[in-house]
């Protein structure tokens, strides 16, 4: 087991802006800044913040403190509570509180609340101002910044949504300290992924002894960033940040939602389209590190089907990322019978 972080650094602040053609938003990078989201938010007006059951009250209490009109919204943890049905009890939560179109949203959670609460900001009155506190490393390194804002629809991820960007980003680094260790690794999956297709020194920042967390997420989001600054509506360069996802949704959805975590499913997914040995087997020395687990046993046709209905898939193709070295990629569109030779052939395979 790595060392998490290296608790000797107290400070660390640092701000991004995220410059795009229609709308720029700061992205706060700070330990503590939780304690400051009166400073960063306009707080002087009716807000919903919406979390789930497992962010620790403390965090939820905190921010609540800081917005005299406020109320909270908390759904269940986990995936399946990105669903029509959460979705229509949290609007009709906006309704029942008389939320007007000068009225706000706060995200306080990881990945599933920042993604169902920036829907429900999204189409609530064709749509109010959202602001994004993530909770957990995935949301932190990655899914808090870009607007893909969406909700499941039965086993089928992110097939209804829009795209709709936060006025703001708060990134506290302190909050990770009540996450398992578990959840700590599942986020940074993500990182390494941007990692390996664009920043061979982000990569190698997992094979130090001592994590540093702040570096690892300051990294990963600056990346981020820049590739939505160029393409805010994934209609090209975009794509590149569902590497490992093609597969990696299949996993999720064959195994269930509640099997395995996002980004366990995406770092297995990145195995089957990694094409160096060694640099798959460097990857793999860094899984062994964040003890994920490995790819199950799978059905072939059970996966290809989920991937037929991928929404990077396009008639009889899909848009899939490949990585022979380490900070570059490949965008190859490959046809099913490829998708199924590949899943045929396994993610070990030399």
């Amino acid at each position: 087991m790595c060392s998490w972080y290296d608790i000797r650094k107290e400070f660390f602040i640092m701000k991004l802006n995220a410059n795009l053609e229609n709308h720029s938003y700061p992205i706060y990078i700070e330990r503590n800044a939780i304690q400051k989201v009166h400073k960063y938010i306009p707080v002087s007006r009716k807000i919903a913040i919406i979390t789930d059951t497992g962010v620790p009250k403390k965090w939820v209490n905190i921010v609540k403190e800081q917005c005299p009109d406020s109320f909270i919204c908390t759904i269940p943890q986990g995936e399946p509570s990105k669903c029509f049905d959460q979705y229509k009890k949290l609007l009709e939560e906006m309704i029942s509180h008389n939320m007007s179109r000068k009225d706000a949203i706060i995200a306080l959670g990881g990945g599933v609340v920042g993604d169902l609460a920036g829907f429900v900001a999204a189409s609530y009155m064709r749509g109010i101002d959202f602001y994004n506190i993530p909770t957990t490393v995935l949301s932190q390194v990655d899914s808090s910044v870009g607007g893909k804002v969406a909700i499941d629809m039965g086993s089928y991820k992110n097939i209804v949504g829009a795209f709709w960007q936060p006025k703001t980003v708060i990134i506290d680094p302190n909050v990770l300290s009540t996450l398992s260790f578990r959840q700590q690794h599942n986020g940074l999956c993500e990182a390494l992924k941007m990692g390996l297709i664009l920043d061979d020194h982000l990569v190698s920042l997992f094979e130090q002894e001592t994590l540093d967390i702040d570096a690892i997420i300051t990294r990963s989001i600056e990346l981020k960033r820049d590739v939505v600054q160029q393409d805010e509506r994934e209609s090209n360069l975009r794509k590149i940040l569902n590497f490992g996802h093609t597969i990696g949704h299949a996993i999720e959805s064959a195994y269930g939602l509640n099997t395995y975590l996002h980004g366990e499913c995406v770092a297995m997914g990145m195995l089957f389209f990694i094409e160096n040995e060694a640099l798959k087997q460097r990857v793999l020395n860094i899984y062994k590190k964040l003890d994920l687990p490995q790819v199950p046993d799978y059905d072939t046709a059970a996966l290809l089907e989920y991937v037929t209905h991928d929404k990077k898939s396009s008639h009889n193709t899909v848009s899939t990322i490949l990585v022979k070295q380490s900070g570059s990629y490949i965008i190859k569109e490959l046809s099913f019978k490829e998708i199924q030779e590949v899943l045929e052939r396994g993610p070990y395979e030399k």
